[in-house]
C-alpha cells in the first residue's frame, strides 16, 4: 500500500515535531542554549522534507530507529552550530554532560526509545488504514444479484398417439352427454 500526499505530510510532520522535539529537549537537557528561530526552522524544514520523501509506504523498525538515529545527529550538530545576530558563528558549544559516553549513551537509549514508540504508532497507523480499506472495499463492492428462478422450459409437445378405436379394459370412457337413468 502507498501513501499518498496528505497521509505522507501527516506522518511526516508527526515524525518531524516528535525528531525536532527530542533534539531541542536534549539539547536544553544537556545544558545547551536554547536553539535559535533560524535553526529550528531550517532543523524542521529538512526533517520535514526528507521524511516526506520517505513516507511514501510502511518503515520498519528499524528504518525508522535509523532515521531517528540520523536526524538526531543532524539536529545536534545544527543546534550545536547555531548562528549569533550579526552573522558570527558560535565557538564550538560544550554541555555539562560533555562529549563523552554519557552523552553518547544519553542519545542512543533517547534514540531507541522513541524510535520504539514511533514504530508502534507506525504499525497502527498502516492496521488502521488496511482495515478501513478493506471494509471500504465491501462496501463499495456491489451485492451480487440475486439468482432469477428457475422457470423450467417448455418442451416440445409429442404428437398425440393415433386412435386405434379400441377401448382398454381398465379405462373408465366418461365423455360425452350424461347417460340418463332409465326409470
Amino acid at each position: 500500500m502507498r501513501a499518498r500526499l496528505p497521509l505522507r505530510l501527516a506522518r511526516a510532520a508527526a515524525f518531524s515535531v516528535v525528531c525536532v522535539g527530542l533534539g531541542v529537549f536534549a539539547h536544553r537537557f544537556a545544558g545547551g542554549t536554547g536553539p535559535t528561530p533560524g535553526a529550528l526552522a531550517v532543523g524542521g524544514a529538512v526533517v520535514m522534507a526528507v521524511s516526506a520523501v520517505l513516507a511514501g509506504r510502511e518503515r520498519s523498525r528499524a528504518t525508522i530507529t535509523g532515521l531517528l538515529a540520523a536526524a538526531q545527529l543532524f539536529l545536534h550538530l545544527l543546534l550545536g552550530r547555531a548562528a549569533l545576530p550579526d552573522g558570527l558563528p558560535v565557538p564550538q558549544h560544550t554541555h555539562r554532560l560533555g562529549v563523552d559516553a554519557g552523552m553518547i549513551a544519553a542519545h542512543l537509549v533517547a534514540t531507541l526509545v522513541t524510535g520504539w514508540w514511533l514504530a508502534r504508532g507506525e504499525t497502527a497507523v498502516w492496521s488502521l488504514l488496511r482495515r478501513l480499506g478493506a471494509s471500504a472495499l465491501r462496501l463499495l463492492t456491489p451485492a451480487p444479484a440475486p439468482a432469477a428462478p428457475h422457470v423450467p422450459l417448455p418442451r416440445a409437445a409429442a404428437a398425440p398417439a393415433p386412435l386405434t378405436g379400441r377401448t382398454l379394459r381398465h379405462a373408465l370412457v366418461r365423455r360425452g352427454p350424461p347417460v340418463l337413468p332409465a326409470f
